[in-house]
């Protein structure tokens, strides 16, 4: 977490790379079974900019993604938003366990792609703390080339779906917990549910210099790709602070090669650019995060951008925030048998806050940001998904 460069773009890199190559990833990152834990150490640089560090596991790579928000949020709109990295994430994890499976049932794939959408809304008043965001289930758009009957096709995807932990933390209510610091003290948590780990250690403290792309990593294209707003667009409005606000993510993807790389495209709530980002669930070599780092990474994300915004309508002085977020993504089962489960536990995040105002509010702010976060929301609830198939041109039912 370098001390020095203070925007996304400073250190004149792209805005997502490899920081570190893994010796023994999980099975479960490649589509098989186990459980793998996500570590994210991320922090706000200016306005609503974050930089994170994913590691996927222990023995998995580690990527540096940022995240920032668009006009409607005041953000300079050059990184993705967080709502984009899990977009994409639903999107990435779903076809590419649905490759896996076919293969496995003699229905490979000439060409799959899905449409997918995530519907948010925020009520209440961000001025007197009272913001609630919410979530609803998605539907899942695939279109697929295959020479498999119809009815393989279906049960494939449908099984591609149940396999996938991405899906899972929709489907799962979670209880997530957290652990609060404030100036280098961990101060009791109060109203959300504390985690009972051993404190975490502030990435401002872990990490000295800026990450930098791995030395020798692999050319090719870029892991996120900004992709400007169309000209065409209404000039985007800014996201009310209180009412009854909807936020519509709209989401398009493929997979654009035979090892099965996953290209999403994220469209915003409101005009503003579109970011193509790309996942990559081989076991290896892989040339992009797996779709497990862009869900972990956009539900941090997403969480320290409704803490900036709270401390930005309120004028607090908070001078700096910084989370290590983990959580434990798994799938159980067989693949021969169509048993295959993802499966999630509660995310743990440990937020780390600069600050001279007193410990109470510092537990508003993580209250408040707890209810505002939509990615939260979502992880609370029970939002299980489905798919509707298109099989070579033709709809089909399910």
């Amino acid at each position: 977490m370098n001390r020095q460069a203070e925007t996304i773009t400073s250190s004149g890199y792209p805005l997502g790379f490899r920081v570190a190559r893994g010796e023994r990833p999980s099975q479960v990152l490649g589509g098989g079974t186990g459980e793998v834990t996500m570590r994210v150490e991320a922090r706000t640089l200016g306005g609503h900019q974050k930089e994170a560090l994913v590691s996927e596991g222990e023995g998995g790579d580690a990527w540096r993604l940022v995240s920032d928000e668009g006009p409607n949020l005041k953000g300079t709109d050059l990184a993705p938003f967080p709502l984009a990295f899990f977009n994409a994430a639903l999107h990435a994890d779903l076809l590419q366990r649905a490759r896996a499976l076919g293969r496995a049932h003699d229905a490979t794939f000439d060409a799959l792609s899905a449409e997918l959408d995530n519907y948010y809304t925020f009520t209440g008043s961000f001025f007197k703390g009272t913001g609630k965001g919410t979530a609803d289930p998605v539907t899942a758009r695939l279109a697929a080339k295959s020479a498999a009957s119809p009815e393989r096709v279906t049960r494939v995807l449908d099984a591609a779906l149940a396999a996938s932990p991405v899906h899972a933390a929709f489907a799962t209510p979670l209880v997530n917990v957290f652990a609060l610091y404030v100036n280098g003290r961990r101060c009791p948590v109060k109203r959300v549910a504390a985690a009972r780990s051993a404190d975490a250690v502030d990435p401002f403290l872990a990490h000295g210099k800026a990450p930098a792309p791995l030395a020798g990593d692999e050319a090719g294209e870029p892991i996120i790709t900004r992709l400007d707003p169309d000209p065409n667009d209404e000039r985007p409005k800014l996201i009310a602070p209180e009412g009854f606000v909807p936020i519509l993510i709209r989401g398009a993807s493929e997979v654009v090669d035979s090892a099965g790389v996953v290209a999403a495209t994220a469209l915003p709530a409101s005009p503003g650019a579109r970011f193509r980002l790309l996942a990559d669930a081989r076991p290896a070599p892989r040339r992009a995060p797996t779709p497990l780092a862009l869900a972990a990474a956009g539900v941090a994300f997403c969480y320290m951008t409704q803490l900036s915004r709270y401390v930005e309508h309120r004028k607090h002085k908070v001078h700096g925030i910084r989370v290590v977020q983990l959580n434990r993504f798994g799938v159980s089962g067989r693949a021969e048998d169509f048993s295959l489960r993802g499966s999630v536990a509660p995310f743990e995040t440990h937020v780390f806050l600069n600050a001279d105002e007193p410990d109470e509010l510092m537990q508003t702010l993580l209250e408040i940001a707890e209810n505002t976060c939509y990615l939260h929301a979502a992880l609370r609830s029970a939002l299980p998904g489905r798919v509707e198939v298109a099989l070579n041109g033709h709809a089909l039912s399910v």
